[in-house]
């Protein structure tokens, strides 16, 4: 068994309170998690406006498919318009 942890470290810069921020955050989870079925969560930052955290985790039986989910994570969320992606680091434990 494999778990695959994914951090992603994003920029909201349009947004101008908490409000706009947490729908931004809440859609991407949302479709993060439809689309890969993974588990997904904001980690960090939950009180800044504009930066967010979010933590990713996918279980599988070969290390090989679950670092193809998360790549396909990050090329996900580096295309999405909302939230611009800083960083990432990804883990297999």
């Amino acid at each position: 068994m494999t778990i695959g942890s994914l951090q992603l470290d994003l920029l909201i810069r349009d947004a101008q309170s908490l409000k706009d921020k947490r729908r931004v955050v809440k859609s991407l989870k949302d479709r993060l998690h439809k689309r890969f079925n993974c588990s997904v969560a904001e980690t960090e930052f939950q009180d800044v406006w504009q930066r967010s955290r979010i933590a990713v985790c996918i279980v599988g039986n070969d290390v090989r498919h679950v670092n193809s989910q998360l790549s396909g994570v990050v090329a996900f969320v580096a295309a999405n318009s909302a939230a611009e992606l800083a960083d990432y680091r990804i883990e297999m434990l």
